[in-house]
């Protein structure tokens, strides 16, 4: 049993001060596999007046010496690639073929993209020719607290820490209490990177407890959170009294838009992503629309692909999916798949209960429901698990006006051969991103959505440029450049 129940602040590993015992559960076997601490308010406090010392001499300190710090920061997790990608999948359940590759290789593309980023990054420049005396300075926001999910652990934490570091702002960590093992790492090659003294922190806790306490807390600037669209709105209203600047990535319901000149992966490509990470991605294609002239067969491919899908330990090698993150998740997709199958949908593959030759751990069987309408509860709610809805379209109008039928608005995709329809649906699709044809966005493109999948973006200089304000300076010396 793995017992880590200190906190890193100010630079040291220190005991928590309200702190209370917490299991952190095998997904995969349904036993404890750590025990951890979860902090309170006192603990928040220490963290945060760490964090507010170290910024001033943190937040001026040379671009280029907080480069560097990231540059090794990113050798030493390199280094630590393994027992970075075992972390992950015994917390959260990931198959640890996929934990040693997306998982953990999500974390370190991160941190390369922004030290490349931020070499090239102009945290003063001019405003224009017409003004030769005045200039913008982008200047840290001050203290941050990130707020990190479960399902992507080293992804959400590198989005956040890397953009928080280039640009100068000291934090607060406060992962997942779901998945704590690798943040607790994370934290060690943040120390061995040789960060100054109160620059990161990290403190376990809940969302009740130390998310509230950061999120409300006075000396804290700004909140970057990752999470569902119930916690986001409930981060807002508490960070409201204080008037700090709040980053929201929240929930997603991906439309996948297959038209009938789509290429033969098209659908196969969509239920393999739907599928990847069990189904807990917040940019997973979830809806998959297809137009009436390919419908059935789409369908009965899609079905066929499902079923040979296996499930199994997130220990064992292989191509398979793990188990969801714990028992309440598994629950309420449990409860999801039978609503589906009360309100009239179509079960094409899997349905309730765990897959065959399974009694223990929570392992989802991959599920398929098709001839799914726009009112049913599949259709709209985030399931957050390996469960894909397939809705008919029969035109392009009609695709868009669906697709858009949705509270949420982060990632769509299109699946077509028509450059200008694509072109076309890219502009009309409400959502922050839209992937075409199977083809991943680049390194550094800005992730995050609008409507209730929330604000702001990570990744690249939009990124850096969420955890900096705008200073405009008029009677600036040229003499001092």
């Amino acid at each position: 049993m793995i017992e880590k129940r200190q906190f890193y602040i100010g630079g040291r590993w220190v005991d928590a001060v309200e702190g209370r015992d917490h299991p952190v559960i095998d997904p995969s076997t349904e036993e404890p596999c750590a025990v951890i601490a979860l902090g309170g308010a006192a603990d928040a406090d220490a963290a945060v007046a760490a964090a507010k010392d170290a910024l001033p001499g943190w937040m001026h300190a040379a671009p280029e010496d907080r480069i560097a710090l990231l540059d090794r920061l990113a050798d030493l997790y390199k280094a630590r690639s393994e027992d970075m990608a075992q972390a992950i999948s015994t917390e959260m359940g990931a198959p640890i073929d996929m934990a040693r590759a997306a998982q953990w290789g999500a974390g370190y593309g991160h941190l390369k993209t922004f030290i490349r980023t931020a070499r090239d990054f102009a945290f003063v420049r001019p405003l224009g020719d017409h003004a030769p005396n005045d200039r913008i300075i982008y200047e840290a926001v001050g203290v941050a607290a990130l707020i990190t999910p479960w399902n992507w652990p080293m992804n959400q934490i590198t989005l956040k820490v890397g953009a928080a570091v280039a640009a100068g702002c000291t934090m607060i960590l406060k992962p997942s209490e779901e998945s704590p093992l690798s943040a607790l790492l994370f934290a060690e090659l943040m120390d061995e990177a040789g960060f100054p003294a109160g620059v990161f922190n990290l403190v376990n806790g809940d969302g009740a407890g130390i998310g509230t306490a950061l999120s409300g807390h006075p000396a804290v600037d700004m909140v970057s959170f990752t999470g569902s669209t119930r916690a986001g709105t409930a981060i807002s209203r508490n960070a409201a009294e204080t008037l700090k600047r709040v980053h929201l990535e929240l929930g997603g319901k991906g439309a996948n838009l297959i038209f009938a000149d789509a290429d033969d992966k098209a659908v196969k490509r969509g239920v393999l992503h739907m599928m990847n990470n069990s189904g807990q991605s917040c940019n997973a294609p979830s809806r998959m629309m297809v137009e009436a002239p390919i419908y059935d067969r789409a369908v009965d491919e899609a079905g066929a692909i499902a079923r040979a899908i296996e499930v199994g330990p997130a220990g064992k090698e292989g191509r398979h999916i793990g188990p969801v993150v714990n028992e309440t998740q598994w629950n309420k997709i449990q409860d999801l798949i039978q609503t589906g199958i009360d309100e009239g949908a179509r079960l094409v593959a899997g349905g309730t209960g765990r897959p065959e030759g399974t009694n223990r751990g929570f392992f989802v069987k991959p599920t398929v429901f098709a001839d799914v309408t726009a009112d049913m509860t599949i259709a709209r709610e985030e399931i957050f698990g390996p469960v894909l809805s397939i809705m008919k379209f029969g035109s392009e109008d009609e695709a868009v006006t669906m697709a858009n039928d949705t509270v949420y608005g982060l990632t769509n995709y299109v699946q077509s051969q028509d450059g200008a329809r694509r072109n076309r649906l890219a502009r009309r699709l409400r959502s922050g991103m839209v992937e075409m044809n199977g083809q991943a966005r680049g390194a550094g493109s800005p992730f995050g959505g609008m409507k209730r999948s929330g604000n702001g973006r990570e990744g690249g200089v939009w990124g850096i440029e969420d955890f900096l304000e705008v200073k405009a300076v008029s009677g600036w010396s040229t003499e001092d450049e």
